[in-house]
Order: C-alpha cells, then sequence, then structure tokens
C-alpha cells in the first residue's frame, strides 16, 4: 500500500510572519525590570499570556490576585507607537512606544494607581 505524504523542507508559502513571542533581548530587558521590582518588593509574580494578536507579560503583586499591570508586544499594531503597551488590570493603556527599552526605562511606576 502507498503512501500519499509529500516531505515539504524550507516551504517559503507558509512561512510564518513575525515570532509569536517576545524576541530574547526582549525578554532580557522585561526580566531585569522583573527583577529589580521584586528586590524592591513591589512585584511578586508573573504570567505570560499569548494570543495570535500579541503576547504580554502580566504582573502580580500577589498571586491569588488579578495582574496589576501588563507589558504587552503587539504583533500587527496600527500605528508604531502601539507595537509596545504598558496597560493595567482593566486594560487600560497606561503608555506605549514603538520599543520596549525606552518604554520601560522611562515608566515611574510608582505614579500608576493600582
Amino acid at each position: 500500500m502507498r503512501s500519499n505524504l509529500k516531505l515539504i523542507i524550507n516551504n517559503t508559502q507558509n512561512k510564518i510572519e513575525q515570532k509569536q513571542f517576545f524576541e530574547k533581548d526582549e525578554l532580557k530587558i522585561i526580566l531585569d525590570l522583573y527583577a529589580k521590582m521584586v528586590s524592591e518588593g513591589s512585584w511578586k509574580d508573573y504570567g505570560l499570556n499569548i494570543s495570535s494578536k500579541q503576547v504580554s507579560f502580566s504582573v502580580f503583586r500577589n498571586a491569588a490576585e488579578n495582574a496589576i499591570y501588563k507589558i504587552c508586544k503587539n504583533f500587527k499594531p496600527k500605528n508604531k507607537n502601539l507595537k509596545y503597551l504598558i496597560t493595567d488590570t482593566n486594560g487600560k493603556i497606561l503608555d506605549n512606544s514603538y520599543e520596549l527599552r525606552l518604554l520601560l526605562k522611562n515608566t515611574n511606576w510608582k505614579s500608576f494607581k493600582n
């Protein structure tokens, strides 16, 4: 009995358009900030959420509560400044930028109400 299976190598027609996650350098920037905030006692836990439109790094004060902030990367932003976002518990955009490093460096976390 013959099988109708084909081996396809380097299929250029079905390439993934973008990486559907944080890249290594982006994750390092986020984890460096997370380590700093944990050492200050501000943040206690984190989680990652992945969808087809964005990936987010959720920050928790306590593991039993909702995320106080989400650091999001949009895969196909309508505006280049909406590539990286910081949102609150309700999804309200607190800050945004086209560059993750600038966004996190210039954010005053203590000024946000949560």
